[in-house]
């Protein structure tokens, strides 16, 4: 008995050895996967801390949730490309990522404006809904197809504010010969109204303002808006942001390199993006009200924050209307892309102004 005892414990004792031996071996064949690097360029330079800061973030939530298999080296703007190359970039494959805003890329096609804001459109909220519940998504990863692309929302850095004026807006009249900046849609509007409107890069706003190369500018919000001393070349801030109430950036990834990745890591993109418009959006709204309150106290008698005139706000919305309609008729993608924002704001807006609209008008009261 004493024999065989031994003899099974010997025998029990190697088979164990030489599994654990053998697991030991063979484990890193089975944890051990190749890391993914990715490069992204963003449209915007390091001045503007919030939007570039939510690229950087998204990088870090990927990274954080493969262990370290996924990485995304995020790059400002100017720093390996232009700001506004990294969607060519992207599209060939030079890169593999890219953040922006949809405004700048309507010259490829119309319809992706659609996918940042409209005059008059939904607020931030209403664009989460559609994009998730509505057709949104899918509409936006079918006008970006041709480009090689496929797109997801970004964060949100609305709402914003209609602009810093050197005079009292009390008529639409006021506005036959400004030389406004403002960009796009917005900008159309102003020039039915009688507005002449350039683009003038973020960084070079205050510089024009100061010399009256242009009499009033939009840019962002008051945050925005104070890091590049805006409140120093005009009195009169105005709001509502009309022509951007629900502006939504973008992130896009290079189609090869998106459905070249796992599928457990093209989920973690896919959800830090949408992570990273929670998060996004709670910056913005949190640094805003921080920035206006400095404007109405550091700045009390020198800057005016002002709500447009009514009557004012219904000749623009009747202008946007048109000009609106007009363009959404560009190209197929525009009527398609317009008829489902339209028919999802038709469906939200009077769950919006029921279930928020005598509330915050009861609270600002």
């Amino acid at each position: 008995m004493t024999t065989e005892r031994r003899r099974f414990i010997a025998t029990g004792s190697g088979l164990v050895a030489a599994t654990v031996a053998s697991a030991i071996v063979g484990a890193p064949n089975v944890i051990a996967q190749p890391k993914v690097q990715w490069r992204m360029s963003t449209g915007f330079t390091p001045d503007f801390d919030i939007l570039l800061a939510a690229a950087q973030r998204l990088g870090r939530l990927v990274d954080e949730a493969s262990g370290g298999r996924f990485h995304i080296e995020v790059f400002p703007g100017g720093q390996i490309m232009p700001p506004l190359e990294c969607f060519e970039a992207t599209s060939k494959g030079t890169i593999q990522a890219f953040m922006g805003s949809p405004q700048y890329w309507n010259d490829r096609e119309p319809a992706i404006e659609w996918f940042a804001t409209i005059p008059f459109g939904m607020n931030p909220q209403g664009m989460a809904a559609w994009y998730y519940q509505g057709d949104g998504l899918k509409l936006m990863e079918e006008a970006y197809a041709p480009f090689n692309l496929v797109p997801r929302p970004a964060m949100s850095n609305a709402p914003q504010m209609a602009g810093w004026f050197r005079k009292r807006v009390t008529t639409t009249a006021d506005f036959k010969g400004l030389r406004m900046r403002i960009v796009n849609l917005g900008g159309k509007v102003y020039a039915r109204a009688g507005a002449t409107t350039v683009l003038t890069p973020g960084n070079e706003i205050y510089a024009a303002l100061e010399r009256g190369t242009i009499d009033t500018a939009e840019w962002i919000g008051p945050h925005y808006d104070m890091q590049i001393n805006l409140h120093r070349t005009a009195r009169y801030y105005y709001y509502p942001g009309w022509h951007e109430p629900g502006t939504t950036l973008d992130f896009a990834f290079n189609k090869k390199a998106y459905e070249a990745l796992p599928i457990d890591l093209r989920r973690m993109l896919d959800h830090a993006t949408v992570a990273g418009q929670v998060y996004g959006l709670a910056e913005h709204n949190t640094k805003n009200a921080i920035a206006l309150q400095q404007l109405k106290t550091e700045f009390k008698g020198k800057v005016e924050v002002l709500q447009f005139p009514l009557p004012v706000l219904r000749d623009l919305r009747k202008l946007a209307a048109e000009v609106v309609r007009e363009e959404s008729q560009k190209t197929p993608m525009t009527r398609k892309v317009h008829a489902s924002y339209t028919k999802f704001q038709a469906l939200i807006t009077p769950w919006d102004r029921v279930a928020e609209g005598a509330y915050h008008q009861l609270v600002a009261g």
